[in-house]
């Protein structure tokens, strides 16, 4: 006696918030094979993928222009032409990012809109939590990230993981290597550690920008939030992978609890 549902606004709002809770997934959509202007919904995941236009063209644009660029995150930027681009994507416009854009201007202004995020991008109710994970090891700590990155709204989730993906591509050219002839290709230098150093702070804020005290954090703080966000590169592909198990889990419970979400979720497979 499931009732029939063929839109997610004819759920009622809690089944429609468990829903939005849910974020099941399987391996292959953790990879890029998006088509350009195409929004394909997740498989078990009513909710389409979520990041901002300015993360993902910033990211799409320094993965195809800036993985061999030295010192990228690092070396400074213009400010006008940082300012003219926020202020393009600030009045919503399909601002195209090519190679005559700076790689350090669109680095610059990819970390200026994390930092001026009005919530961050790990909502500061769970700035403690996410700290605490910094004295545990091994797979405690890993667990204890998953269930936390769990907890973050979709929007969030699915921008983290975007972000933590770019990351670890830029890591993965920080050393210097060699083209089939020989020739010898540059690295950025940026290690997950140096990454982690300059992002960790604009995406675990404890207080808003602009409040007091924002930005003065105590050195333990800011070890842990490096620290944090290394383990979030470095471990982003399994942290957001909802294992078989858990899934059946939630199923189980859904189909006892909320047979009509249950009854969404086929449809929508």
């Amino acid at each position: 006696g499931a009732m029939s549902v063929d839109s997610i606004t004819d759920l009622s709002d809690n089944a429609s918030k468990l829903l939005e809770a849910l974020q099941l997934s399987h391996p292959h959509e953790l990879e890029p094979r998006r088509s350009r202007g195409k929004k394909k919904p997740l498989s078990l995941n009513p909710i389409t993928w979520q990041v901002p236009r300015i993360v993902d063209r910033c990211c799409a644009h320094l993965e195809t222009h800036g993985l061999q660029t030295v010192g990228i995150f690092r070396v400074g930027s213009s400010k006008k032409r940082v300012q003219q681009l926020r202020e393009e994507f600030d009045r919503g416009l399909d601002v195209f990012l090519d190679e005559h854009q700076s790689v350090h201007d669109v680095a610059a202004l990819l970390k200026e809109f994390l930092r001026d995020m009005p919530d961050s991008l790990i909502p500061r109710e769970l700035y403690g939590a996410f700290l605490s994970t910094a004295t545990m090891e091994g797979p405690a700590q890993l667990d204890t990230l998953q269930l936390l990155l769990f907890l973050l709204p979709p929007c969030h989730s699915d921008t983290l993981l975007r972000l933590l993906r770019f990351l670890a591509e830029v890591a993965r050219h920080a050393e210097s290597s060699r083209d089939p002839e020989g020739r010898e290709i540059p690295g950025n230098k940026m290690t997950v550690s140096n990454l982690a150093t300059v992002f960790g702070p604009n995406i675990l804020q404890k207080e808003k920008p602009g409040e007091k005290d924002a930005g003065a954090l105590n050195f333990e703080d800011s070890a842990a939030i490096i620290l944090v966000l290394q383990r979030l590169i470095e471990h982003h592909h399994s942290l957001f992978m909802v294992s078989p198990e858990m899934q059946c889990d939630v199923l189980r419970r859904l189909f006892q609890t909320d047979p009509d979400v249950i009854e969404y979720l086929l449809r929508r497979k």
